[in-house]
């Protein structure tokens, strides 16, 4: 499956943005998806994620509450819909799909999009 996120840019802090993930391929909704997340001199880390049929989703710490991700199967596409945003939320942003039942571990998703920037102002 090909991914393709988009929707990041520049916002000021206490802002929102959302995060599009398209995709192309094989069959969407035969994979869970999530969203991770690389800053500057850091590791890449999870985010959130959602389950094939929508139904489970879970989240890091630093995002629960703020972030939350969803995904139409009908339109092949993923989302993060990211509010109250924090200067320490600034990263690269990728979209990622599994063949797992629920995971966070970056070594376990098959697929990742090509990653748009968040830039969040204080």
């Amino acid at each position: 499956v090909q991914l393709q996120a988009s929707g990041g840019g520049l916002v000021q802090a206490g802002g929102s943005l959302r995060l599009s993930c398209a995709a192309s391929g094989r069959t969407f909704s035969s994979y869970g998806m999530g969203w991770f997340r690389q800053a500057p001199g850091k590791e890449r880390e999870f985010v959130a994620f959602i389950s094939r049929g929508g139904g489970t989703t879970t989240y890091a710490d630093s995002v629960k509450g703020r972030f939350m991700i969803s995904r139409d199967n009908a339109k092949n596409t993923a989302h993060l819909q990211m509010n109250s945003l924090k200067p320490e939320d600034t990263a690269v942003y990728y979209c990622a799909a599994t063949s797992r039942v629920i995971t966070t571990l970056t070594s376990e998703y098959d697929y990742w999009g090509q990653g748009t920037l968040v830039t969040v102002s204080s």
